[in-house]
């Protein structure tokens, strides 16, 4: 329970922390939001399921709002505090501002750090021995050095030693060649903690730094990739942590990414054929009997491998399936085609067993090096390459799994499809729903967890997220929302009289014509459009007409683009954003930068994913509407994302524009309205 201690050293630091705020104003929002998220993780509602999803509106303070709660409360309990964000830009917001601010004007003594995977370190031991290999011989890379490739090594080598580079290749002044890079990435084979020379390897010592600090920020797939390991490998237990999910609404699509499975049948084949080497690698180095039977064992499962693909490849050759556009071609209910399913069974068999002979094969040759049998010269070139094999056979392993799991009637299939490329056929999976496997590694292993943003709710309900985040009612989940402080009546929100919709042949020219009339001189305006190509044949037909005012996402950088609106409006100039979806949230454009906002369609996915598609046929069969149940849902949290870019502080002023009459003249028009902010309503004649 919440102690009158506690609930006392909060309302303290509140008062500290928004003393040391600029132009702070109180809200009501943002003391509830604190309130609530500390009763949660204090236990009051539910000691053994302390989960909370909260959305708060813009503007209501919600980094401070679940530091200020959410430290002292993990403090007191001994846990940490991990916050995991879907984007960069928020992770740099939180180490670079927010938890130093509060570091600073608070009384709490506390540590943080950013964890990042084990990939974006270099090996120590690796960078500081490359002068004893030429990496033209290195084992397993996938492009050739390059000329000055020698150079970047000796300046990072030299820089590390001299400590100015800490081995992060994030902190590094330049991009790192890939082909460079992986000569010196840690590996989790051959750079173990538990070996003398990598003890002082960059990733051991920042993961040292993960376990002495008080609060720890990550990202949505680098939590997940230590929860699919059981937790506690790259960050503390789940048991011993409170997590905060902000941006939590790109959880559960991050989740669904992060448990496909892809298989190229062709270059999967090529590179069993060369897992002889590993044998022979081993048998040069260490002399033990116990390495001929696992080498045989890898051997004989790799060549029968080979043969099951090539059966694969060859069904696929001579029955080619109807392709897409796309050269896919997905399998209906995620049931494979009868003839490869025997092929299927007999690699997820072998590829079982080839993975259990190499890591046989890897655990002696570490044996050995902590035995001091072998040098470290001599087996850690083994480690790297078994681990390179261990990878791929488990990436192989969880395709096979889920291509031939059981389907159970109330559960949803997989979505599985085969493309047809220049590199040949390759063979996908992806969960459609994983509410469950959130429920299984997340929400019944934490000792806590906080889910936040802006857009949780679709329609006026939480029932969109809950279903697609495997949460409940009444599974002792608590479930608020609160409205942002800005004053949304005072902006217009205009639906154009539009004599054709975008399902109409003449929606085109009138959209043209109307955007055209609709642009404001020398002020900020942005215009979302649903789809690349309907975005480019406007501006192509205006751009005589705004030539140096139109801004196109794709013509350059994101960044370039917004620095040139910027530096236009600040010289009153007349300044247009063109852009599609992806600008429609995290665009930050207060105050005069945007004052005029157009939205030319309702944004409507087109479920042309192979996964999309899967799920619909699924909602189908069992006597749902795929439109109602996933596209207007997913339209409403869009919309809502897109009218969130004009107004970003409570000064803010202008206009919103939909030129998609559909919002007015379908019956799902009036649920989209009734769900965005309440803004005033203004309907053309």
């Amino acid at each position: 329970m919440l102690s009158d201690s506690l609930k006392k050293e909060i309302r303290t630091n509140y008062e500290l922390i928004t003393q040391a705020l600029p132009q702070f104003k109180a809200r009501k929002a943002q003391n509830y939001l604190v309130a609530e998220i500390a009763k949660v993780l204090a236990g009051n509602y539910d000691k053994s399921r302390r989960i909370l999803v909260a959305e708060a509106g813009t503007g209501i303070g919600k980094s401070l709002a679940y530091i200020l709660a959410g430290l002292p409360v993990a403090l007191r309990l001994n846990k940490k505090l991990v916050i995991s964000t879907a984007t960069v830009t928020l992770q740099e917001q939180l180490i670079s501002k927010e938890l130093p601010f509060f570091l600073q004007h608070s009384d709490y003594k506390f540590t943080f750090t950013l964890a990042k995977g084990r990939q974006r370190y270099c090996c120590e031991h690796k960078l500081l021995n490359l002068q004893d290999n030429d990496p033209e011989q290195t084992l397993l890379f996938t492009e050739k050095p390059q000329i000055g490739d020698s150079e970047l090594l000796a300046k990072l080598k030299n820089a590390y030693l001299d400590g100015k580079w800490n081995g992060d290749q994030d902190s590094w002044p330049t991009p790192i060649p890939r082909r460079i890079w992986q000569q010196i990435i840690s590996d989790k084979h051959s750079c173990k903690k538990a070996l003398a020379n990598h003890r002082q390897c960059p990733f051991h010592r920042a993961r040292d730094n993960i376990n002495k600090a008080d609060v720890i920020v990550v990202n949505h797939a680098l939590l997940l990739a230590d929860l699919e390991l059981g937790g506690g490998v790259i960050l503390p237990d789940p048991d011993a942590c409170f997590y905060v999910l902000d941006e939590a609404h790109h959880l559960p699509k991050i989740s669904r990414d992060f448990s496909s499975a892809n298989v190229n049948i062709k270059t999967s084949q090529d590179w069993l054929k060369k897992i002889k080497q590993v044998s022979s690698h081993v048998n040069r180095v260490v002399h033990r009997q116990t390495t001929i039977t696992p080498g045989i064992n890898m051997l004989e499962s790799a060549n029968e491998m080979v043969n099951d693909l090539k059966s694969i490849e060859l069904y696929f050759r001579n029955n080619p399936p109807n392709y897409n556009k796309s050269n896919q071609y997905r399998f209906s209910m995620g049931e494979v085609p009868q003839p490869i399913v025997n092929a299927l069974i007999s690699l997820k068999e072998e590829t079982k067993k080839c993975l259990s002979a190499v890591n046989k094969l890897s655990n002696i040759t570490s044996e050995e090096l902590k035995d001091a049998s072998i040098k470290l010269s001599d087996a850690e070139p083994i480690l790297i390459e078994t681990g390179f094999y261990i990878q791929r056979l488990e990436n192989l392993a969880a395709l096979w799994k889920m291509l031939l799991k059981d389907r159970a009637t109330n559960q949803a299939p997989i979505a599985a499809w085969v493309n047809n490329e220049n590199d040949g056929f390759t063979l996908c999976a992806s969960p459609l729903e994983v509410g469950g496997l959130l429920e299984y590694m997340l929400w019944s292993q934490a000792a806590g967890v906080i889910l936040c943003s802006a857009t949780l709710t679709s329609l006026n309900s939480f029932d969109y997220f809950m279903r697609q985040a495997g949460l409940k009612n009444n599974d002792g989940t608590q479930y608020l929302r609160l409205k942002s402080p800005f004053d949304y009546p005072a902006i217009s929100l205009n639906v154009a009289n539009m004599k054709y919709d975008p399902t109409e042949k003449g929606f085109d020219n009138e959209l043209i014509d109307n955007i055209a009339q609709r642009i404001e001189d020398k002020a900020g305006n942005l215009v979302l459009f649903a789809s690349y190509w309907q975005m480019n044949l406007v501006a192509d037909k205006l751009r005589r007409k705004f030539p140096t005012s139109l801004l196109v996402q794709g013509e350059t950088s994101r960044t370039k683009m917004i620095t040139t609106h910027k530096k236009n409006c600040d010289q009153g100039l007349t300044s247009i954003l063109f852009g599609t979806g992806s600008l429609a949230e995290g665009l930050d454009l207060p105050g005069h930068y945007l004052t005029n906002l157009m939205i030319t369609k309702l944004p409507f996915a087109v479920p042309d994913s192979p996964v999309e598609e899967a799920h619909a046929e699924w909602i189908t069969s069992k006597g749902g509407n795929p439109f109602m149940q996933i596209t207007i849902p997913e339209a409403s949290k869009k919309l809502i994302q897109s009218c969130g870019r004009l107004i970003r502080k409570e000064e803010d002023t202008g206009k919103i524009t939909i030129l998609d009459k559909r919002v007015i003249t379908k019956r799902y028009g009036k649920s989209l309205i009734d769900a965005l902010p309440p803004f005033a309503l203004n309907v053309e004649k």
